[in-house]
Parts: C-alpha cells; sequence; structure tokens
C-alpha cells in the first residue's frame, strides 16, 4: 500500500480547502441549512463546475471526472471539516455506485452525466430507520425485512397496467430526500411467494409523490418524510423478470462499504477541525494569569484527542485503499468525532454549553451521524461477524 498523495490529490484538496474557507463559514453553514433546498445551490454548482465535485467516482465516458472512490474519501474529508450542507453524500457516495452498478445502459447514459455535472442530484429511500441495514453496515441485509417483507408496511411495488410499476409505502428519514430531483426507492415486490427487494426510479414530479422536510438534531444532514401513493416508479436495472434480489443486495452492500469509507474520512475531517478550534481557543483564554492550554490537565485531554483523531485518519486512509475495511473505520471516525466534539463543548468552559456555539455544529453531526449509520457497537460488531472473529475452531472447520 502506498498512502502518499499524489499532485493532483493534493492540488483538488488544497483548491476545495480554499473554496471552502471562503465560503463555508460557520455563519454560512447555518445560514444554508435554513433555506429550502436544506444547502447553498451556488456554492454547490462551484464545485461542480470548478472542480466536478459530485462526478469524481463518475467514469469519464458519462461526464465524470473517471478518479477512485478512494478520490471522493479525501474531497469529504475536506467537506467535513467545513460541516458543508450538500447533496453531495446522497448523490455521489449512494445513488451514483448504484446506478452505476444496476442501471442499464441507457438509464446510465441519461442519469450519470447530469449527476456527473450537478444537474440532478439524487437520494436513497429505504423504509423506516434501516439505512445502515439496508447497506450491510450493522447488520446482514439479505432477510429484506427492512423493505417491507412482503408484509405491511415499508414501500410496496406492483406492476402498473401498460406497463413500468406503481409504489406505494412511505421512507420516513430520506438524507436530502426533500430537495433530491431524483429519488432511488427500495421497495418490496412479489407478494409472500416471490419476495424480492428491487430499486426504482422516481422523479421528483411523480404524481402521488409526497415530500416534507423532517426536523432533525443536524440541520447539516437534512433528512426528509417520503410518501409514494401509487406513484409511477421505473425500475432500475434490467426487466423485473430477469431483475435478482441478490444481485440488488449485493449492490447495497457494496455502495455501503464504499460509504463506509467516504462517511469515516468525512467524520474524521469534522473531529480534526473540531480538535483545532479547540487548541485555538484553549491558547487564548486565560484563567489565572495564563492561558488554560498550559494547564498539563489540559495539555493530557488535548493529547488523547490528537491519538483518537489521528488513529481514525489512519483507519479512514486505509479503508478508501480498501473499502471492506469501510465498517471498521466508520466505527473508528464516529466514535472519535463524537468524543473530539465532547470534550470540545467540555473545554471551550461556560460559552461552549451554550445551544448557539459553533462547537455544537460538530456535536449535532457526530450524533446524527451515529444515528444515521451507526451505532459504533453494532458497526464493530458485524464487522467482527463478517470477518469470524467470534466462529470457534470446530465452526471454522465445519464451514
Amino acid at each position: 500500500m502506498d498512502a502518499a498523495f499524489t499532485a493532483e490529490q493534493d492540488e483538488m484538496r488544497r483548491t476545495l480547502r480554499e473554496i471552502l474557507g471562503k465560503r463555508c463559514g460557520p455563519d454560512e453553514v447555518k445560514a444554508a441549512v435554513r433555506t429550502t433546498a436544506g444547502h447553498d445551490r451556488e456554492l454547490w454548482q462551484q464545485l461542480a463546475q470548478q472542480l466536478g465535485l459530485p462526478g469524481i467516482a463518475v467514469a469519464e465516458e458519462y461526464g465524470g471526472v473517471g478518479c477512485t472512490p478512494a478520490d471522493l474519501a479525501l474531497a469529504c474529508e475536506e467537506t467535513g471539516r467545513a460541516l458543508l450542507p450538500s447533496p453531495l453524500l446522497a448523490t455521489a457516495a449512494l445513488a451514483v455506485p448504484l446506478i452505476t452498478a444496476l442501471g442499464t445502459a441507457a438509464q446510465r447514459s441519461g442519469l450519470l452525466p447530469d449527476l456527473a455535472a450537478g444537474r440532478l442530484t439524487a437520494a436513497l429511500a429505504v423504509p423506516g430507520p434501516a439505512l445502515s441495514t439496508a447497506l450491510a453496515l450493522t447488520g446482514d441485509n439479505t432477510p429484506g425485512e427492512w423493505a417491507g417483507g412482503g408484509r405491511a408496511g415499508g414501500v410496496q411495488a406492483r406492476p402498473g397496467e401498460g406497463g413500468g410499476w406503481r409504489l406505494y409505502g412511505e421512507a420516513a428519514q430520506v438524507l436530502d430526500g426533500h430537495s433530491a430531483s431524483l429519488l432511488l426507492v427500495a421497495a418490496h415486490t412479489g407478494g409472500f411467494a416471490r419476495s424480492r427487494t428491487l430499486l426504482f426510479l422516481v422523479r421528483e414530479d411523480a404524481p402521488g409523490l409526497a415530500r416534507s422536510r423532517q426536523v432533525t438534531l443536524d440541520e447539516t444532514r437534512p433528512q426528509a418524510r417520503v410518501q409514494l401513493r401509487d406513484t409511477p416508479a421505473e425500475l432500475l436495472g434490467a426487466h423485473a423478470d430477469n431483475a435478482t434480489d441478490e444481485a440488488v443486495l449485493d449492490a447495497l452492500a457494496a455502495t455501503g462499504r464504499t460509504a463506509a469509507a467516504v462517511l469515516a474520512a468525512e467524520a474524521v475531517g469534522a473531529a480534526g477541525q473540531a480538535l483545532a478550534r479547540t487548541v485555538e481557543y484553549v491558547r487564548q483564554r486565560e484563567q489565572f494569569g495564563r492561558p488554560i492550554g498550559s494547564f498539563q490537565a489540559v495539555k493530557h485531554r488535548l493529547a488523547d484527542l490528537y491519538v483518537h483523531v489521528q488513529a481514525a485518519r489512519s483507519a479512514a486512509y486505509y479503508a478508501a485503499w480498501d473499502p471492506r475495511q469501510g465498517g471498521l473505520a466508520l466505527a473508528q471516525a464516529l466514535e472519535a468525532l463524537r468524543i473530539t466534539a465532547g470534550e470540545a463543548i467540555q473545554l471551550h468552559g461556560g460559552i461552549g454549553f451554550t445551544w448557539e456555539h459553533d462547537a455544537h455544529l460538530y456535536f449535532k453531526r457526530a450524533a446524527a451521524d451515529e444515528l444515521l449509520f451507526g451505532p459504533v457497537h453494532r458497526l464493530r460488531a458485524h464487522a467482527a461477524q463478517r470477518s469470524g472473529l467470534f466462529t470457534t475452531p470446530q465452526e471454522k472447520v465445519a464451514v
């Protein structure tokens, strides 16, 4: 493994940090999340046109940059530092890999260029609070109960008259679902006898589609409730008779591994920035006639945080190179962000405990990400189960 960054990667990180430093300070973040879209549309277009950010991991034949998911992870470390509210995660890390893996040639050529250019945004709609399960991050996604399981609940799909499909049901926690131009909806079909989970494309103007933005702990991670009332949809991929449950679930699991690596890098960026802001504060804040950063107890706490952040960064970089380790890296990064954000509030003293202080932006991000993609102990438990860590020698021989 060569952990050194290329000149192109360094330049991308430098340029992105420079743009976000000018356009994405704490005040700008708070203003952007309170807009209808939940993000700064002008900044999103700038990032798409100047850096090709949404299309970093899209093949060049579809108008993308043609880089690897590792480059997307490095870019997301910078967006994490600024807590950038944007549709980048939902579009580039979740929707694009699924369309690339499952879409027909016509679907790929019709959707990927617009997604890569930032003209379209997309969101993955999974029923209930089951995104981490659907992506196989905290459990096995093969049973399919998370998508409805052939019973009431979730999202159900049935063939429509004259071709096409009709969806009905609800997804309650759809990341960036209120503003996405395109929804990828995981729905159950086939009833009890031929139970399958398939993915469907739903346009923002589809009849019967109702979306409402939800109140969330972290406003930089906007979520929506998506309701489908006999909504027309297009199957993602080949004809339903040829579409297999295994292909969809495997694609979701592969997307989950890559998304975990991207999320880990993003969390590391946020944790590193929270630590940097705290170090700057303790250098300036004086007590008993000296900066509080000179006190040994404070130094020890900051040193511990530095170790947490650096260990998480190493894990995130390794997962960017080998996404199979994405789950463990995400657990390490989310834990580092939670600990660092909590300590940042403590070390800022009384002002840090005010809800309006910038330190709470990092704390909210840590809590919200763990609710969406964790919790940490389940990420680690599933990774251990997949690696056979708790398998007895007799079970290994039987296998």
